[in-house]
């Protein structure tokens, strides 16, 4: 099978968006595979993919590498006599802004190019934090109480003590702070307010537990991952989640009862459903005295949580050949040639 796959982008993700493609060429071995990196000024390359390494992009030297420009159903290679089609279904492995905000969807609806990713109006939901909340509202999934802040607001908290601060539109714990006294409070809303004009304020509840669970649906069939109970201290900051991107071994699953996984599920289906169809996505629940609380949306997860399950690459396979097909209006110029007629013109 051949896929495209699209990374890096201009976010403050981009590095782990790197490391999941690299890890994503050693579990994808059996596919044909191109490499199309986007860099932070939004130039396309096509890397060799004897030279998908660190390096490579840290010391510029993608730059070397062919340009490649997007034309009806596919990314081309212009050449000074002909062009080549680089053809394929892309997968969608930009982390963060470009790639889980909707910029790249929308990009690639435009050009009517195949891809496995979110849609942008998933991407809208899952991106921004305080619409995924509007999102579990809607849909009858529970999530933990919030606050919002702007950027000229630093203070008011409602919320008691300990707290945990965020950046509204950002992934792998970036900007994120535990905040256990007021004292503390400043500094952790300046370091968010250093990624987003947004910040939300939850609770942070000692001792939860936390599971994820990864899954698509294909053919109006969900499959699922194995569930996971992430190994964690207070909570998985950048680096452990940087480390985290670049797994690739299986992973022993959680130790739970069934019911539990059973609600887990349903808690992710009310939130996939007519949403995220073409993607492979990551919920990361709280349970709470025996109830599910969603507490976070992964669109693109890091390496694409290939290590949650069993056939990763049956399983991307399965969604790659059950992705929806955008209706596009067709132009007749019909209303046109009425008015044209109706005035003798």
């Amino acid at each position: 099978m051949k896929l495209n796959i699209l990374f890096g982008g201009a976010s403050f993700e981009h590095e782990i968006s790197i490391v999941s493609a690299i890890t994503l060429k050693e579990k994808l071995s059996n596919y044909e595979l191109n490499f199309i990196f986007c860099d932070q000024d939004h130039t396309f390359y096509l890397i060799d993919a004897s030279k998908m390494k660190a390096t490579t992009f840290s010391r510029g030297e993608y730059k070397k590498m062919p340009k490649l420009t997007l034309s009806q159903g596919s990314f081309v290679q212009k050449g000074m006599f002909n062009s080549l089609e680089i053809s394929a279904t892309v997968l969608n492995l930009i982390h963060g802004g470009d790639g889980e905000d909707g910029s790249i969807a929308a990009l690639l609806d435009f050009f009517s190019i195949k891809y496995i990713g979110p849609r942008i109006d998933a991407s809208v939901f899952s991106y921004d934090k305080r619409y995924t909340k509007w999102l579990c509202a809607a849909r009858g999934v529970k999530c933990l109480e919030s606050q919002e802040l702007s950027s000229s607001e630093h203070s008011n908290i409602q919320i008691p003590y300990p707290i945990i601060v965020k950046p509204s539109r950002l992934g792998s714990s970036i900007g994120v702070s535990i905040v256990k006294e007021e004292s503390k409070l400043d500094y952790a809303l300046d370091s968010a307010f250093e990624f987003d004009n947004s910040v939300i304020v939850e609770p942070f509840l000692q001792g939860v537990k936390e599971y994820n669970l990864a899954g698509f649906s294909a053919n109006s069939k969900f499959c699922f991952s194995i569930v996971e109970e992430p190994q964690k201290e207070e909570f998985l900051d950048f680096e452990k989640k940087y480390m985290d991107f670049s797994r690739s071994g299986h992973v022993k699953g959680a130790q739970i009862s069934k019911e539990l996984e059973l609600k887990l599920r349903a808690s992710f289906e009310k939130v996939y459903k007519n949403l995220f169809e073409g993607a492979l996505i990551r919920c990361d629940f709280f349970v709470v005295n025996g109830e599910v609380y969603l507490n976070e949306i992964n669109p693109i997860p890091g390496s694409m949580a290939n290590y949650l399950f069993d056939d990763f690459e049956g399983s991307l396979k399965l969604l790659a050949n059950s992705l929806p097909h955008t209706k596009r209006a067709k132009v007749n110029y019909e209303y046109i040639h009425s008015i044209s007629k109706a005035k003798g013109k």
